[in-house]
């Protein structure tokens, strides 16, 4: 079976800054983006920052120059650095593969990120 394990959350002082990382294991039959999705209590889940097919990165307008996503396709491995973080940033943030046969979407559990003013 797939599996997604994030970790890196945590608390952070406004300004400050954290690297998520999300491990992927087992077999996807493809992969048509792979990113990074938050929500924050009695709030709709939103993208953060993804990869599409093709390699090129997307971000939700509120992190532009804040946060960056990358990857090691080696240790099957995909980062969120978080810089210039804000209040506003905290949320839980969850990793998401979406296969390219069948758009099947996988999901980590999440980790928490606080960031205090």
């Amino acid at each position: 079976q797939v599996q997604l394990v994030e970790s890196g959350g945590g608390l952070a002082q406004s300004g400050g800054s954290l690297r998520l990382s999300c491990a992927v294991s087992g077999r996807i039959f493809g992969i048509n983006t792979m990113g990074w999705y938050r929500q924050a209590p009695g709030k709709q889940r939103e993208l953060v920052a993804v990869f599409t097919r093709d390699g090129s990165r997307n971000y939700a307008d509120s992190v532009k120059g804040r946060f960056t996503i990358s990857r090691d396709s080696a240790k099957n491995t995909v980062y969120l650095q978080m810089n210039s973080l804000k209040p506003e940033d905290t949320a839980i943030y969850y990793c998401n593969v979406e296969s390219f046969i069948g758009r099947e979407n996988y999901w980590g559990l999440g980790t928490q990120v606080t960031v205090s003013s």
